[in-house]
């Protein structure tokens, strides 16, 4: 070990604290002459922990490192960034981080500072190119910050793809036109399965959320701003909360944001834990203390939000790829991407995965690339036999299908969807009628109940699906019950109230469409 104090960043995301970060980080504080300092995670989560030492030549990474193995790794060199492996331990030496090929090949506009400073480190968010975006739109006039956006093309990053730019000017016209009020809205109630992008960059650069939310405030005109967390991510609601206290000190929120006379206060909101409140007017209903609810549309929002007032309500990943737009320009955000889906998306691999984690490129990137290349295939080693995209609604595609660009109308002909960026791996183990009839029953305890084909239609369908795979494919009248299948999807699909009910036909249709073998039963 070196005579010089060692600092060691160990990772505070809720993610590696699962599989033992803290205790590591006690371990290593052990030592008199190591400094650590915990950091969001790199986003490479199958490597977790991964602790990092700074040296000479950068910071020397070190994965799936445990209380356990620090005396040894120390003892062997670890602290002076030496090439150790500890098989027994099965610690991985991983070099220079920045340099691993899984970060090097990333395009990161939202993620460029995760995992690279202490979460509410204002003053290492502020070097490494925070709060340029908010700083130039202050010098801006509000409807050029709008057609910024617009310009850049930024689409709703929480599934529904909506133009961002749109939407802002809609509720800027409201405000010219005499609106007394106006609100910002964050929504982070992140309930699908496989997605865990916003509650990773809360945890890991807050600050960046806050960036691209104190934007639309002083371009809108919104004094108070409220980021609706979901319950389960008690880390995120912490690290915000602190994140809004230090902005707030530093002149960054508040009365007078950064100087410019325009005021912005901002707040937590935790959730209930009902998923329907991922759709926007729900959220609205439980930050205004009711039942999470679907309103129905019109008005929209951005006219009548919260308490009847113009409100900007967009995703923690919209509001995370704002400040780039801003600080580069609209066209430089509209040179990456492909057709009408420009810029970045953060893909989250799950589920059956080699190497899970949080991937940031450009929209158009192959689904295929994304889950072989990157993703190595299945952890269990078996074949890939199906990837849903999009969350638990999202569509089932065979390994066969999987050339298809990540990208919003691209995935649309596809009949699937990009929804939050979540990819799910399945190997050939998994029953794809299960998964079927798991949709429908999400639906059914998840449903809001307020329209009907909802609520009723997805209680049926998980009856139908029952009674479809407990009868013989040789049987009368099994035909029907596919027939009668379909009706209520088409029925869910084509009333429903929002996307819960609407969208909840997709994995099944596109489970009976691919897989057809998994529904059927010998006598």
């Amino acid at each position: 070990m070196t005579a010089a104090t060692s600092v060691v960043w160990v990772p505070c995301d809720s993610s590696a604290r699962a599989v033992g970060a803290d205790e590591v980080a006690a371990a290593l504080a052990a030592y008199p002459d190591v400094r650590v300092r915990r950091n969001g995670s790199r986003g490479m989560l199958w490597r977790e922990p991964l602790v990092e030492v700074e040296t000479d030549k950068g910071r020397i990474g070190y994965a799936g490192v445990t209380a356990a193995a620090v005396a040894d790794l120390v003892r062997a060199g670890m602290l002076d960034g030496e090439p150790v492996e500890q098989g027994g331990q099965a610690v991985e030496f991983v070099g220079v981080v920045d340099d691993d090929p899984w970060l090097a090949r990333q395009q990161r506009v939202s993620l460029a500072r995760l995992g690279l400073a202490e979460p509410t480190d204002i003053e290492a968010y502020e070097a490494g190119g925070g709060w340029a975006g908010l700083r130039r739109s202050l010098q801006l006039d509000p409807a050029d910050v709008v057609e910024e956006l617009v310009t850049s093309g930024l689409r709703g990053r929480g599934g529904a793809g909506f133009p961002t730019g749109i939407k802002w000017r809609t509720v800027l016209q409201a405000r010219e036109q005499g609106a007394e009020q106006i609100y910002v809205a964050c929504n982070l109630d992140e309930g699908d399965s496989g997605t865990f992008a916003d509650r990773m960059l809360s945890e890991g650069d807050p600050f960046t959320l806050l960036e691209g939310m104190a934007i639309a405030a002083t371009t809108v005109g919104a004094t108070q701003g409220y980021i609706y967390c979901r319950s389960e991510y008690p880390d995120a609601v912490a690290t915000l909360r602190q994140a809004i206290a230090v902005a707030t000190r530093h002149g960054w929120l508040g009365d007078d944001v950064a100087g410019s006379g325009r005021a912005f206060h901002l707040q937590v909101r935790v959730g209930a834990g009902a998923y329907i409140c991922g759709e926007e007017t729900s959220m609205l209903e439980s930050l205004e203390g009711r039942r999470g609810e679907v309103r129905a549309k019109p008005p929209i929002p951005a006219l009548e939000g919260l308490w009847g007032c113009p409100t900007v309500v967009n995703n923690l990943l919209t509001f995370a790829a704002v400040p780039m737009v801003l600080a580069q320009g609209g066209e430089a955000y509209a040179a990456r991407g492909l057709g009408r889906s420009r810029g970045t998306q953060i893909f989250q691999l799950a589920g059956n995965i080699a190497r899970g984690g949080v991937f940031e490129a450009d929209l158009g990137i192959s689904l295929r690339e994304l889950v072989h290349d990157i993703g190595g295939g299945t952890r269990s080693g078996a074949p890939v036999r199906a990837v849903q995209v999009g969350g638990p609604l999202g569509a089932y595609l065979p390994d066969d299908r999987l050339e298809v660009p990540m990208g919003y109308e691209e995935l649309a002909e596809a009949g699937a969807m990009l929804g939050h960026g979540g990819i799910v791996v399945f190997d050939e183990s998994v029953d794809m009628a299960a998964m079927a009839r798991f949709a429908m029953e999400f639906c059914s305890v998840e449903s809001c109940g307020k329209c009907t084909p909802c609520r009723v239609g997805s209680t049926r369908g998980v009856e139908t699906i029952d009674r479809i795979c407990a009868t013989p494919s040789s049987a009368p009248g099994r035909d029907q019950l596919f027939v009668l299948l379909e009706d209520l999807c088409e029925t869910m699909t084509t009333g429903s109230l929002c996307a819960m009910g609407g969208l909840t036909p997709m994995p099944v249709r596109s489970a009976i469409c691919h897989f057809p073998e998994d529904f059927e039963r010998s006598p």
